[in-house]
């Protein structure tokens, strides 16, 4: 279904029915709400209503040429949670997705019952780039447009051998097939660099004190940072105020490698009265 969320753009959300308490489902930079299929049909099993969605450039959703700044975005998804009609959702993000949710949290405390930021929330690319010139250099994706959807499948499963069919799934769609049978990104380069720009702008520690939500930390012992991510979980877990922290021991894309066992997680955090 698509959801109107400012003039002119529309948000793709994937919704799935349940009773218990909703979740809303956010992407990281160049993803998609796929990725979030396994995740979302174990909540759904188990009782729990979910939407995942196609931020804006992403996916299936409007593709404008400006508004991905962390304000306009998280103005998308306040505009979602209204039109969804949910009532205090818990919203998961990864990656960018996570300090997209944790922007959201601190900016409408009262829209969500908590937020979990899965190897995401805690990203402050300024601690690694002193300059934008070095992080875009290091972090401008590769060019895959015009690769074979058929070869780049394999590549994927070759890469994540241990991946569920649903995170492979939902890794493919990350592009669209053309005709020819080749791919391209629905994120173009020139967006990537704009949402990589704000990122980098972003600085989460800045808001950890005054998160009045609680905040479930979700890294993985895989991705980028590498042993520096550890003194990065610990710093935000001393600054927030309610805050739980379970790693994993995975792939930065715990949510497409792990779907049941995170979907898990966020369930047990609704039961225990974490999120309250």
């Amino acid at each position: 279904m698509n959801v109107t969320v400012a003039e002119g753009v529309e948000l793709n959300v994937i919704q799935r029915d349940g009773d218990g308490v909703p979740f809303l489902l956010v992407h990281g930079l160049a993803s998609n709400a796929r990725m979030w299929d396994g995740v979302g049909e174990r909540l759904a099993s188990q009782g729990y209503p979910s939407a995942a969605v196609d931020q804006r450039g992403h996916g299936l959703s409007s593709k404008p040429d400006s508004g991905y700044d962390f304000t306009t975005v998280t103005d998308d998804l306040l505009q979602l949670i209204k039109s969804l009609g949910f009532d205090r959702p818990v919203v998961a993000g990864q990656s960018w997705g996570g300090n997209v949710v944790l922007e959201l949290a601190w900016r409408f405390p009262e829209l969500v019952r908590g937020i979990a930021c899965v190897d995401g929330g805690t990203i402050q690319l300024q601690d690694r780039f002193p300059d934008w010139e070095s992080c875009q250099a290091a972090m401008t994706p590769p060019r895959t447009a015009g690769l074979a959807a058929a070869d780049l499948e394999v590549r994927i499963r070759r890469m994540h051998p241990d991946w569920p069919d649903s995170g492979i799934a939902g890794t493919m769609a990350n592009f669209e097939i053309r005709a020819d049978g080749t791919v391209a990104p629905w994120l173009t380069l020139e967006r990537h660099l704009l949402i990589l720009r704000a990122l980098w702008e972003h600085k989460p520690s800045t808001r950890y004190p005054e998160i009045e939500v609680p905040v479930l930390l979700v890294p993985a012992t895989g991705g980028v940072a590498g042993s520096a991510k550890a003194g990065g979980i610990d710093a935000a877990a001393a600054a927030l105020h309610k805050v739980d922290v379970r790693w994993f021991d995975g792939d930065h894309d715990i949510h497409a490698q792990f779907p049941v066992e995170l979907a898990d997680v966020l369930i047990d955090h609704v039961v225990q009265g974490f999120f309250a």
